[in-house]
């Protein structure tokens, strides 16, 4: 029996991530293939390598990509942590074009948001009721916001200001990286940054996930806050399930 499958592209600041996907499952089939984001991380630079993912797959379906970047009807209107020139570029069909694909074969969400909708088809059942945050903690923190499991897009709560500066500055893992902080001296600062979250939200559960979520246990645990955290089940691959099924669903914003 074949399984139902799709196909995930995640976009992140650092690396691009693709993977076939078990859309029943909502799990990778094999493994996934990683390429460093190319400096500068300029459309065409981007889609050169988003194409070197499809082609070593030998996939021709639809493909669901994710940008940390606010999409609006296939537009990138905000750039955190690509290039600026993604502001105002057609992502459609700038993937369409160079991934020979129909522009309805293209789907393209917010990072976050796909790594939220993963996690609302395969993940936790608690994910799906009430008010629930996905926070992504990676090169900065990306966000998504769900009603009893409806996405209201693109958010960009990793953006608010903590203390006079913007949160994902401080606590995004790649300020731990680059500072050097210990997972207790960085897990301060998660905390403080949903601590004045919560207060803005209010939500039933925050779930956390993005590369650091490899190590939860070294900080989710030292987290004192009002609001029940768990991790996210997908971990790391949240986002190309999510654009997966994106994909497959037709679904975009």
């Amino acid at each position: 029996m074949t399984a139902n499958r799709g196909f995930g592209i995640d976009i992140g600041g650092s690396g691009i991530k693709g993977a076939l996907v078990d859309l029943d499952k909502g799990e990778l089939i094999g493994d996934r293939l990683r390429i460093d984001t190319p400096k500068p991380s300029t459309p065409d630079a981007v889609a050169d390598v988003v194409a070197r993912i499809v082609d070593h797959f030998g996939w021709d379906g639809p493909v669901g990509i994710t940008l940390p970047s606010v999409i609006k009807k296939g537009v990138a209107q905000t750039a955190a942590n690509i290039d600026p020139s993604w502001v105002g570029r057609d992502a459609d069909a700038l993937f369409a074009e160079r991934l020979g694909l129909d522009v309805a074969d293209v789907s393209m969400l917010n990072d976050a948001d796909a790594a939220g909708m993963a996690e609302m088809r395969f993940g936790d059942p608690a994910a799906k009721r009430g008010v629930v945050a996905l926070l992504t903690f990676g090169t900065g923190i990306g966000s998504a916001l769900f009603q009893n499991g409806s996405l209201m897009p693109n958010t960009e709560f990793g953006h608010i200001e903590v203390d006079g500066h913007d949160a994902e500055k401080k606590a995004a893992a790649s300020a731990k990286d680059n500072e050097g902080l210990s997972y207790p001296e960085w897990a301060k600062r998660v905390n403080r940054y949903l601590t004045v979250l919560e207060n803005l939200i209010w939500p039933d559960l925050f779930i956390v996930g993005g590369g650091v979520s490899k190590k939860s246990h070294k900080w989710v645990p030292l987290l004192d806050i009002r609001t029940p955290v768990i991790t996210a089940s997908l971990l790391n691959n949240a986002g190309i399930v999510g654009a997966a099924a994106a994909a497959a669903e037709g679904l975009e914003h």
